[in-house]
């Protein structure tokens, strides 16, 4: 229920994205939020009033003389109420009409009206690729964020007049995601962080290799949780099928040495680097160009094995983290005696702050038990969700990032 308490005006304009609406209105009532609808006349065109009032469980206000309010002033009255605006879609035209402040309806007076430091915009655009594209849309988006609104993104792909290319509004998904977002406190703007989530995968051949069972949930809900918490957030991910989180730059890898490499590199301009990934210890001396087979003699393959490099005790050694400019995470998933194992390892990783974990308990599945050990002690994060335990893991590296800055 991440926006419980929130109440959310969503408005809709003309636009066959008007579709996505609604299912953008279960999601916010899903997550807790109340939501009323306010339409304009050329948004009806596309889904009507009925369609949204059954979704809100609130009568849809469409008319700047809606004589329903008591004092016939909805513009007034309804976005006092609301925590924020939210206009999806958000045509070509009614941009126009923010950005010239013209009110001739309902949602554009309201936004007009509404108490710009307590009440903020956010707006989805949707409209076909040209108008997009085209430099008086381009001019009025710079115009509207420099105004306060907060603009989001745009999709790419089929439009409903047959073309391809960038202007779809985005899913109601992406969209939940960016009002939740818009919502969580900022403790880490300004930085940027690196995660590495998921296993690695280390080849015995073309179709073989040795692995583990995490499921990068934990590693991409950190991801998720930095960048709404303001931060520029890089994840290096091994092989998992998980959907990569707004906003986030993603970087696939395979192997140890694979996600080494990219570690190394990507961590010369963090400030802060999260290593959560399961990297195996160790990989095949050599692996087979050919699939290993069976030849019924019961004689079996002799693998030699060697010592993959220790990602974090690297990261954790370099020249930036040393002078404390990368401040350095580092995880531990183990099978018993957590708190012994786990402060053992961060003394051995040279790092501020270690989260440990029982691995058999969390792989795969989506709540998990957190335990934060420091040069201080240790601090229990009780089983939750991943999600919320990213947010609260974001929240004590914020602390612990002011208190040395």
């Amino acid at each position: 229920m991440d926006l419980s308490g929130k109440h959310i005006v969503l408005g809709l304009t003309g636009g066959i994205a008007c579709y996505k609406a609604a299912e953008l209105c279960r999601a916010l009532i899903k997550q807790g939020a109340t939501v009323q609808v306010v339409m304009t006349e050329a948004a009806a065109q596309f889904i009507t009033p009925v369609t949204m009032q059954a979704l809100s469980n609130r009568p849809v206000f469409d008319s700047q003389w809606d004589a329903r309010e008591h004092n016939n002033m909805p513009h007034i009255n309804l976005s006092r109420e609301a925590d924020a605006i939210l206009i999806a879609p958000c045509s070509a035209d009614f941009m126009a009409k923010l950005l010239h402040g013209r009110a001739d309806d309902l949602l554009s007076l309201m936004c007009l009206a509404r108490p710009i430091e307590s009440v903020p915009l956010i707006i989805a655009p949707a409209m076909n690729r040209e108008m997009w594209a085209h430099p008086a849309t381009q001019r009025n988006l710079a115009q509207l964020r420099a105004d306060g609104t907060h603009v989001l993104g745009v999709g790419h792909g089929d439009q409903a007049c047959g073309e391809t290319g960038d202007g779809r509004m985005l899913e109601p998904d992406e969209l939940l995601q960016e009002v939740v977002a818009f919502f969580q406190p900022k403790r880490l703007a300004g930085q940027h962080v690196v995660v590495t989530a998921g296993p690695t995968f280390e080849a015995i051949d073309p179709v073989r290799g040795i692995t583990n069972l995490s499921s990068g949930k934990m590693g991409f809900a950190i991801a998720r949780a930095a960048r709404e918490a303001g931060a520029e957030v890089t994840l290096i991910a091994g092989p998992v099928a998980l959907a990569t989180p707004r906003g986030v730059q993603r970087v696939d890898v395979k192997s140890a040495l694979d996600m080494h490499l990219a570690s190394t590199e990507h961590a010369q301009s963090a400030t802060v680097f999260i290593s959560t990934a399961a990297v195996a210890d160790w990989r095949p001396a050599t692996a087979a160009n050919h699939k290993l087979k069976k030849d019924g003699s019961g004689a079996t393959p002799k693998l030699e094995f060697v010592e993959n490099p220790d990602i974090l005790a690297d990261v954790a050694q370099t020249e930036r983290a040393v002078r404390g400019d990368l401040y350095c995470v580092g995880f531990a998933a183990e099978s018993h005696d957590l708190l012994a194992h786990a402060t053992a390892k961060r003394l051995r990783k040279k790092v501020p702050l270690l989260v440990g974990n029982i691995g058999p308990a969390t792989f795969g599945q989506d709540d998990n038990a957190l335990l934060l050990i420091d040069a201080a002690g240790s601090t229990e994060l009780p089983r939750n969700s991943k999600l919320h335990l990213a947010r609260q893991l974001v929240a004590e590296i914020a602390k612990r990032l002011h208190a040395t800055s």
